[in-house]
């Protein structure tokens, strides 16, 4: 799949992105296994009534609670994983999210304190994690399923340490 570039007129004249990414692949696993279920499940149950006098309208409940499944399920997941952007740049640190409605929260590199990464066993074999990072004045912010949040934690770094 093609990586879509943040938005550049979002950006402030001189800024320049660092990195772009969406959470992990990980939070996709579930989605994708209930559209499978669901497909496979529909798919059966649909040749079951084949035979019956009412088969049409059987299908047709099926495919009216098959599609609401997926969407709610599978297709919504998938688009908030799609519409979730974690971006530095070479001023700041952007985090937008929302499908429907919109939420972000920028930190300016200047107000970076600190970063930290952590993640699990797990984590590690998917080569993702958690990314910590506390500002100036509000409590450390925490960014889940971020891959390859050692790279991430080490340009993040070099930025801050850039800026300073």
């Amino acid at each position: 799949m093609a990586r879509v570039a943040y938005p550049d007129e979002l950006l402030v004249p001189g800024e320049q992105i660092v990195m772009h990414k969406h959470p992990h692949w990980k939070m996709l696993v579930l989605p994708v296994l209930v559209l499978l279920v669901v497909v496979a499940v529909a798919a059966f149950l649909a040749a079951l009534i084949r035979a019956q006098t009412w088969a049409s309208w059987g299908w047709l409940a099926l495919a009216v609670i098959a599609v609401g499944v997926v969407g709610r399920f599978t297709v919504w997941p998938v688009l908030r994983w799609r519409t979730t952007h974690f971006v530095v740049t070479t001023r700041r640190v952007l985090v937008r999210d929302g499908v429907l409605s919109r939420q972000g929260i920028d930190i300016p590199m200047s107000r970076i304190n600190s970063v930290q990464f952590r993640h699990a066993i797990v984590e590690r074999m998917l080569g993702c994690g958690t990314l910590i990072i506390e500002s100036a004045s509000d409590e450390p912010l925490e960014f889940d399923d971020v891959p390859g949040v050692q790279r991430v934690y080490a340009l993040l770094y070099q930025e801050v340490a850039d800026e300073s």
